[in-house]
C-alpha cells in the first residue's frame, strides 16, 4: 500500500522503515491540513500525528483524491471527526496502546524535577555556580497523589507512585479492581481536588474533560498543589492556571502538553520570536516546568507504534482481498 506519511520527525522514520514490509512509504514533514492534503494524491492512504488536522473538509478532500485509509500513529482521536471520516467511507485505524511506561516514566520525570528543582540546579552548576542556596525541595514519600484517568498510563503512574510511598486517590468512571487491591482509592472529583497534594492528568480529551481543571475546579485545591498534565493541553484551562499560579493559589505546572501546541511544538524556532503570548507566559515563568510533548519519545514506545500500526494496515489491505471481509475499526 501507498502510505504517505505527514509530521514526521527523524527520530521515528527508522522504525516505521524497518517494519514497512510491502508497504511504500513517503516522508512528508509537512502538517496534514486544508493547504496540504494535495499531497495526498495518488495515496491510498495517509498517516498522521496529533498536531495534524483530521476535520471534516481534510477527510473529504482526501477522500476526492482516492485515500481510503487514515492511520493515527497516536492513541488519541481527538483531532480527527470520526462522523465525517465515517460519512467519507474511510477507515480510521489508530495506536490502541503502546509502552504505558513512556509517558507514565516522562510524568514521574516532571514531577521529580519539578520538586527537586533539577533544571535550575542544573543551570547553576553549568555556570559554575555550585551553591545550593534556594533549592530546597520536598519529599514525595507520604504525600497524597490523585490521578484523573487510570488507563493503562494511570495504572502504571500509580504503581510508580505507590513505590514512592504516596497516599494515591484517583477519578475514574471505571475503577480498576487491580489498582483498587494496591492500595488506590477511588474518590470524587471534588474528594481529590481538595485533598491531592499531586494532581496527574491521565485521561482522554473530549467534551467532557475538556478544561476539567478550571477555575471553579482550582479554587478547590491545595495552594501548594502540584498539577503533572501529560495527557493533553486542553484538559486544562491554561489561563486559570496561570493566574492561580501569578496569584500564589498553586504550586506549580509541570507538563508535557499545552493547548495551543500545534505549530509549535516539534519544530525549533531557535532565534526567532515566539509570537504565542499564552506559550511564553508558560515556557518562562517560574513555576512551570513544560517539555514539548515528548513523553512517548522512547526507543520501546517508538518500535510498538511502527510495529502495530504497520501490521494494522496490512491487516486492512488483506482484508480488502476478494473472500475476505471488510474490517470494521
Amino acid at each position: 500500500m501507498k502510505i504517505a506519511f505527514f509530521s514526521t520527525a527523524a527520530y521515528e522514520r527508522d522504525w516505521f522503515t524497518r517494519y514497512q514490509g510491502h508497504h511504500a512509504i513517503t516522508f512528508l514533514e509537512e502538517t496534514l491540513n486544508a493547504h496540504s492534503c494535495h499531497l495526498a494524491k495518488g495515496y491510498e492512504a495517509v498517516c498522521a500525528f496529533v498536531e495534524d488536522d483530521l476535520s471534516a473538509p481534510v477527510l473529504q478532500a482526501l477522500k476526492s483524491q482516492g485515500v481510503k485509509l487514515v492511520a493515527m500513529r497516536c492513541v488519541g482521536l481527538d483531532n480527527v471527526d470520526l462522523e465525517a471520516a465515517e460519512e467519507a467511507d474511510l477507515t480510521v485505524l489508530h495506536v490502541p496502546g503502546y509502552s504505558p511506561y513512556s509517558v507514565a516514566e516522562h510524568a514521574v520525570a516532571l514531577l521529580m524535577s519539578f520538586v527537586r528543582q533539577i533544571p535550575q540546579a542544573y543551570t547553576r552548576v553549568q555556570q559554575g555556580n555550585f551553591s545550593i542556596n534556594g533549592l530546597t525541595g520536598q519529599d514525595l514519600h507520604g504525600k497524597t497523589v490523585g490521578i484523573v484517568g487510570t488507563g493503562r498510563i494511570g495504572q502504571a503512574f500509580s504503581q510508580i507512585m505507590l513505590g514512592f510511598g504516596c497516599r494515591v486517590i484517583a477519578f475514574d468512571p471505571k475503577p480498576n479492581l487491580r489498582l483498587l487491591n494496591s492500595g488506590v482509592r477511588y474518590v470524587s472529583l471534588q474528594t481529590l481536588w481538595a485533598e491531592s497534594d499531586v494532581i496527574s492528568f491521565h485521561c482522554p480529551l473530549n467534551s467532557h474533560t475538556a478544561n476539567l481543571l478550571n477555575a471553579d475546579a482550582i479554587a478547590q485545591l491545595k495552594p501548594t498543589a502540584i498539577v503533572v498534565n501529560t495527557g493533553r493541553g486542553k484538559l486544562v484551562d491554561t489561563a486559570a492556571l496561570l493566574n492561580a499560579l501569578d496569584n500564589q493559589k498553586l504550586g506549580g505546572y509541570a507538563t508535557d502538553v499545552y493547548a495551543g501546541e500545534k505549530g509549535w511544538f516539534h519544530r525549533d524556532f531557535s532565534g526567532q520570536p515566539i509570537t504565542d503570548d499564552e506559550l511564553n507566559r508558560l515556557r518562562l515563568h517560574p513555576r512551570v516546568l513544560l517539555t514539548a510533548h515528548q513523553g512517548f519519545l522512547t526507543e520501546e514506545a517508538l518500535q510498538q507504534i511502527a510495529h502495530n500500526l504497520l501490521l494494522q494496515i496490512s491487516y486492512f489491505q488483506n482484508s480488502r482481498q476478494p473472500g475476505i471481509s471488510k474490517i470494521s475499526m
